[in-house]
């Protein structure tokens, strides 16, 4: 069992603020994709307008990192950075990714609040 201080250095709380909709939480977790992790860390609080695809919310981030340990299939919850369209997704439901994706967390409150986004709706993303 890993200890507090190594667990609080590897996971990073975040919560995500749906416009008109709520907050969900998850958690950064750095040994998924440290270097793309770091990234987005560093690049907090991050804002963007939401984009659909499948089961799959997404929207660009000011981050620009290539494939690390990239994945071609995550899990419902799944938080993750797609180097093809520098964009934070967020798999809730049953879709894959359009390519390869560098997965960076998951989400642990409020999954279900994603299938509720549509097209547009401004997405703000902060250290919990």
């Amino acid at each position: 069992m890993a200890s507090l201080s190594y667990s609080s250095v590897s996971r990073v709380s975040i919560k995500f603020m749906i416009e008109g909709i709520g907050e969900a939480e998850g958690e950064l977790v750095r040994h998924q994709a440290p270097r793309t992790v770091d990234a987005i860390v560093k690049a907090l609080p991050l804002e963007g307008r939401a984009a659909l695809w499948e089961e799959e919310v997404y929207f660009q981030i000011p981050v620009k990192v290539g494939e690390e340990k990239a994945r071609s299939t995550v899990e419902t919850g799944t938080i993750a950075y797609w180097p093809m369209g520098n964009a934070l997704c967020i798999f809730y439901g049953k879709s894959q990714p359009y390519s390869p994706v560098n997965v960076v967390g998951r989400i642990i409150k409020n999954l279900e609040l994603f299938s509720r986004v549509k097209s547009g709706m401004k997405i703000v993303v902060t250290r919990a």
